[in-house]
């Protein structure tokens, strides 16, 4: 198996581990066929970001002890759905990113340019 990559060509970096994040809660921001949101874009999130995201119907704020989440704050990264990082985007709200541990594939959703003016 070889070793994902970063938007930058590098491996891909840890994302976070406290909360747990990546699709597959590794703490890396790494893909798969049965992720179907392509949770790849490491973010840190913030107030107006985690506001955006629950009025699209995606509350990352709340704890959800059912599946062991215990609800994300300001400052807290997370591995956002590549699709959600662009439409925040283009509303004006997106969180930053943490390159090195964003995954390559983050790009064909957005471009290289748009994660490094929103880079940490």
């Amino acid at each position: 198996m070889t070793q994902a990559k970063n938007v930058l060509g590098e491996p891909l970096e840890v994302c976070f581990t406290s909360p747990m994040t990546g699709f597959y809660r590794d703490g890396l921001c790494n893909t798969g066929a049965g992720d179907v949101g392509v949770h790849v874009v490491c973010a840190q999130v913030t107030e107006e970001f985690l506001a955006f995201t629950k009025s699209r119907g995606n509350d990352l704020s709340t704890p959800v002890p059912a599946f062991d989440f215990p609800g994300l704050k300001p400052g807290d990264r997370w591995c956002l759905c590549a699709s959600r990082w662009k439409e925040a985007l283009d509303a004006g709200v997106a969180p930053p990113v943490v390159l090195s541990a964003t995954h390559a594939s983050a790009l064909e959703y957005v471009s290289l340019s748009e994660l490094k003016q929103h880079a940490l």
